[in-house]
């Protein structure tokens, strides 16, 4: 049985992680088809490109995102003296980086619409700044089940995954079938599924699978999901596409566990050879470097790409090329390069709140910590769905109840407090933006 972690960091999964962000962080720079005219700014997908749609079956790394994630848990799980200060340190970690974010992007729409800049673009820049935030609300969800996930997966092994993989598939036939609210269950099931892969890693096979067998997952993995795309409902694309009828992503479908069963298995046939990289001194330089600034790298790269983009396509009128082109692959280098400089510059100044640490230990019992979850995904789940709107237009309708809802969550994983208190703080803290909305106006 393979038992890693228990004796200092696994490279491996170091690796993954690394390879996620960095997958992330090129596919969303990279794929962004801008142009700007008569106050409206023009977006499009170059992997919408045909036949670019077979890049997305590995730059698509949100499943190895979940499966590097179920893996870190289970570790940590395993060293924490309890479940309940477990908890408590995983939600303060997640949320403190969120919260520079937040406290930016609450008032840079008023700053941005003070300038000048149109409404169209303010919204796109908005909804961008905030639209990333989904995976964070559903992985403060997956943090909430890991300690049941952890006894389920002593207790039951692989039935765990088969079972909600099994889930998902019904999920899909009900999509399908007219009733295409239901697909949103698959943000649990999917992900949940590709989370508790990652169980075993750490305590179970996969760690410890023959470079045969890991390729002949691959296969398998890969190979459902050639067959799902060619004679299924499932588009091609591991990605959501412009005016497409059907996303696999948004929200996901069965199709994504089985890419991700794909994804695993290639990697770990390569596991050997990747470590022996991650023990370069440089590479290994890099990794402790960005171990730290993962969420912070996740939360700013987007920033940096609305950065760039204001400044090259609305403020000097430059156009993407087109897709593929000789010009478009001239101009990447340097677009990527641009906004890997914004984005080290927004680390210098945030990243911080990540590095620091989540500050002393909670006193919150298991249930408040529930409850401060539970808050915490709410706020943002509809941050992501409804962006960064100028606080001008109203507190009520833009970000300012998803932002107090998540708050309440962080104020309540920090320590057991009294529900009196928290409307104390809840009001000083509404107080205060308030008058800054208002000196704004």
């Amino acid at each position: 049985m393979h038992t890693s972690g228990k004796q200092g960091r696994d490279r491996f999964l170091d690796i993954v992680r690394a390879v996620a962000i960095l997958a992330v962080v090129v596919q969303h720079w990279g794929m962004p088809v801008l142009s700007y005219a008569d106050g409206h700014l023009s977006t499009g997908n170059a992997l919408a490109t045909p036949g670019w749609w077979v890049i997305t079956w590995l730059s698509q790394v949100m499943p190895l995102v979940f499966f590097a994630g179920g893996a870190a848990n289970l570790i940590s799980l395993s060293r924490a003296e309890s479940s309940r200060s477990w908890l408590a340190a995983r939600l303060k970690r997640l949320m403190i980086p969120v919260l520079p974010l937040v406290a930016v992007w609450l008032f840079v729409p008023d700053i941005l619409r003070g300038m000048g800049i149109p409404e169209q673009p303010l919204q796109v820049g908005g909804a961008i700044a905030a639209q990333l935030l989904w995976f964070l609300a559903v992985y403060v969800l997956t943090v909430l089940l890991t300690p049941m996930l952890a006894t389920a997966h002593r207790r039951w092994g692989l039935k765990v995954p088969l079972v909600m993989l099994a889930a998902a598939v019904l999920v899909d036939v009900a999509r399908f079938n007219d009733l295409g609210l239901i697909g949103f269950a698959n943000a649990v099931f999917v992900w949940m599924a590709v989370h508790q892969l990652g169980f075993h890693y750490t305590q179970g096979r996969l760690g410890s699978l023959s470079r045969n067998a890991a390729l002949g997952m691959a296969g398998i993995g890969f190979g459902i999901t050639a067959l799902m795309v060619a004679f299924g409902p499932y588009p091609a694309s591991m990605i959501g596409m412009p005016g497409a009828p059907v996303s696999n992503m948004s929200p996901p479908t069965v199709l994504l566990a089985f890419l991700a069963i794909g994804q695993i298995g290639l990697l770990l046939a390569f596991k050997p050879r990747l470590n022996a990289l991650a023990a370069r001194p440089n590479l290994d330089a890099a990794l402790k470097w960005i171990g730290p600034r993962f969420m912070s790298v996740y939360l700013w790269h987007m920033p940096a790409l609305i950065v760039v983009s204001g400044v090259a396509v609305y403020g000097l009128g430059y156009e993407t090329p087109e897709p593929g082109s000789v010009l478009w692959l001239t101009m990447l280098p340097a677009w990527l390069g641009a906004c890997g400089l914004v984005l080290l510059g927004l680390l210098r100044m945030f990243a911080r709140f990540e590095t620091q640490g989540s500050g002393p230990a909670s006193t919150a019992n298991t249930p408040q910590l529930v409850v401060a979850g539970l808050a915490i995904a709410g706020g943002l789940l509809g941050l992501a769905a409804h962006g960064f709107a100028p606080l001008s237009d109203g507190l009520a309708q833009g970000p300012a109840p998803w932002v107090a809802l998540a708050t309440v969550g962080f104020l309540l994983a920090g320590k057991q407090i009294q529900v009196s208190e928290l409307g104390t703080r809840l009001l000083g803290r509404a107080v205060s933006v308030t008058e800054v909305a208002q000196l704004k106006r």
